[in-house]
């Protein structure tokens, strides 16, 4: 096992020592040096400090962040590796009943960073793994990440969409979407909750459903029992259909896309429930909340990533501010805001402020009774805790 050694000065050693993944490219050294100019993304390094001391193994890539840890270990990047590092991952879901359960058969097998695999995603639909990388590292290493997966009996069909998540330039050019073990048709039915719920993880969002939402639609469903529900940005309608499995009165779901829309209805369908209990409306929500004149017991505001990096947080703050205001409109009195960020650059704190500041400009008074996060199977590194990049509060408002 011979490595190129990315030397990280002395200086810049408190975050590796804290077992930070991420070693930002000023840290390093010898970034200018021929042999590491001459490096590809992706290619396995040792990192090292000044005095030629080990400090770990990882990812090397050209960019801002410049290597991703693998291993506080010294040891090969090999079968044995994937092999330890999935079955790990593996067996906690299996400890969070989480594997063949009778009710569910959707969930999260590896999240980055939280299962010390930085840049790797693989969720799990019945037979099905679907992986992105979101690093030229974890791309190159599909082979051997999929052959795990079958070795382990996880599942026998393996779809890679990393196409889109991959940002070094030209050299994501070389990995295009398509299965690397055996094939499906999709979309597929699922089941989360004992709800089925059809998937198409070749042209769906991200990898086809949003399974970090489960935890928080479940507790929709416990407070939806002859409440009025606005599900906004609902995508193929998971808090929807949890809220009429709850005995919701009626659910309204808004989403800007038809196609997020048509799939809201069959998933609806699919589960028999009652036409006339839900409404299913293709619009901007901001379009909707301002043009509506109706009135909700629960809403829900689950909106994409408005802050992609950290230069955006100011406006997607404003954007956050704005959208909570109009939803506070719509609410009766004690009603429930369920309201959501999962912008990684919008800290918890930050988030909660901005919905403090919503409330105020509205004149709205606001009790916290949730604090809501990402689901287990989404576990957080205590290391690297941008791996928190769920926030969600559920609000009662008078």
């Amino acid at each position: 096992m011979s490595y190129t050694k990315l030397i990280i000065s002395n200086k810049r050693l408190a975050s590796i020592n804290r077992k930070h993944p991420w070693i930002f490219s000023g840290a390093i050294l010898n970034l200018n040096d021929r042999q590491i100019k001459n490096l590809d993304s992706g290619e396995v390094v040792q990192l090292v400090d000044q005095n030629n001391k080990f400090l770990a193994i990882a990812h090397f890539a050209k960019g801002t962040i410049a290597a991703r840890v693998l291993t506080f270990k010294n040891e090969a990047i090999d079968d044995k590796f994937w092999n330890n590092k999935i079955k790990n991952a593996y067996d906690l879901r299996v400890r969070l009943k989480l594997v063949k359960a009778s009710e569910t058969n959707c969930y999260r097998l590896i999240h980055g960073e939280g299962d010390g695999l930085p840049g790797l995603i693989i969720d799990i639909y019945d037979n099905t793994a679907v992986i992105q990388a979101h690093s030229i590292g974890m791309a190159k290493s599909l082979d051997s990440i999929s052959k795990v997966i079958q070795d382990l009996k996880i599942c026998e069909i393996v779809y890679s969409k990393s196409k889109s998540t991959l940002h070094q330039g030209t050299e994501d050019d070389a990995f295009e979407d398509g299965y690397l073990i055996n094939k499906a048709l999709v979309p597929q039915t699922v089941k989360e909750g004992n709800l089925k719920f059809e998937v198409d993880w070749e042209k769906g969002q991200k990898t086809g459903f949003f399974i970090d939402q489960r935890v928080n639609r479940e507790l929709l469903k416990y407070y939806s029992k002859g409440k009025t529900v606005l599900n906004t940005f609902c995508y193929s309608g998971g808090f929807s259909l949890y809220a009429l499995n709850g005995g919701a009165t009626y659910v309204h779901s808004v989403d800007s896309s038809q196609r997020a829309i048509d799939s809201c209805i069959k998933n609806l369908s699919l589960n028999g429930f009652d036409a006339n209990k839900n409404a299913c409306i293709t619009s901007d929500t901001f379009k909707y909340l301002q043009n509506s004149n109706e009135k909700y017991d629960i809403i829900v505001l689950d909106p994409p990533a408005y802050a992609k990096n950290i230069k955006a947080k100011h406006r997607a703050t404003q954007a956050y501010k704005r959208l909570n205001i109009e939803a506070l409109k719509h609410l009766n009195k004690n009603g429930l805001l369920f309201t959501f960020s999962c912008s990684q650059a919008i800290h918890r704190q930050l988030f909660e402020d901005t919905i403090r500041a919503a409330a105020i400009e509205s004149g709205r008074n606001i009790q916290i009774l949730h604090h809501l996060s990402q689901g287990p199977d989404h576990p957080v590194n205590a290391f690297h805790p941008e791996g928190a990049y769920l926030k969600g509060l559920v609000l009662a408002v008078d």
